[in-house]
């Protein structure tokens, strides 16, 4: 996906995060994040929207500190503020990344064509995913994932996050899940060991122990955990899907 295309689905994402969170209440539980409320999930999501943007605004060549977090995020708003308060954040992160240049130079942290290629890309699924969390909030069927949208982040989740050493899906014996989605052309070989996860691009016949196929949109969601199993087409080995529901958790760093 080109950079615009990830901004104009952070864009929309985020108006659709709003929306779903409008006239819910702030306590109401989310059931695709335990133990959070829709309260934690709008001011999560703020706060990387801000640290985000400061990244980018700032060209900064290392991480914020806990200080800088800290500036970033300003003073936690009030209940009766925290709506406005997400939207302007989303707006201004938008605006950021439209402003930017092509050849920003600031830090990153997961392999991109380019910081900001990396920013727009990032920012876009973190919203997009935490959106289907403030529609689960309000008890409301998903709105759904583009295709192109869902492709791109099963490939940002596989070849960039649950390749890295300190991601904990693991396995004492080597074992395959496929990743096929019914709508695209590709396809993805996983392979969980003893060691970091190695990922391939996989042919639709392609031999493993698990396979996964349906809409990319079902794809994407049930390997961000946002999707039960039993919701996409699996078949062979399914207790690797319970492994991957145990230990594929994503943190930013």
């Amino acid at each position: 996906m080109e950079i615009s295309a990830h901004i104009e689905a952070l864009h929309r994402e985020g108006d659709l995060l709003a929306e779903a969170a409008a006239g819910t209440p702030l306590d109401a539980a989310v059931p695709t994040c335990p133990g959070w409320r829709l309260r934690d999930l709008l001011l999560h999501t703020g706060q990387v929207h801000r640290w985000a943007a400061a990244h980018v605004r700032d060209s900064l060549e290392k991480p914020l500190d806990a200080a800088g977090e800290q500036a970033a995020w300003g003073p936690a708003p009030d209940d009766a503020d925290l709506a406005a308060w997400f939207r302007a954040g989303h707006r201004a992160l938008v605006g950021t990344l439209e402003r930017a240049p092509a050849d920003l130079a600031c830090w990153s942290f997961l392999p991109a064509p380019s910081p900001l290629a990396f920013w727009a890309r990032r920012q876009a699924h973190e919203t997009a995913v935490h959106r289907v969390d403030a529609e689960s909030a309000a008890g409301r069927a998903t709105a759904g994932v583009g295709a192109a949208l869902a492709e791109d982040g099963i490939d940002e989740l596989l070849n960039g996050f649950l390749v890295r050493p300190r991601a904990k899906l693991r396995s004492e014996r080597p074992r395959t899940l496929l990743v096929r989605p019914a709508d695209r052309s590709r396809a993805w070989l996983v392979t969980v060991s003893a060691d970091p996860v190695q990922v391939a691009q996989g042919a639709a016949g392609a031999a493993a122990d698990c396979t996964v196929t349906g809409p990319a949109a079902d794809l994407y969601l049930l390997l961000w955990n946002r999707l039960a199993p039993d919701a996409v087409q699996a078949s062979g080995d399914l207790s690797l899907l319970d492994l991957w529901r145990e230990t594929a958790h994503v943190r930013w760093s």
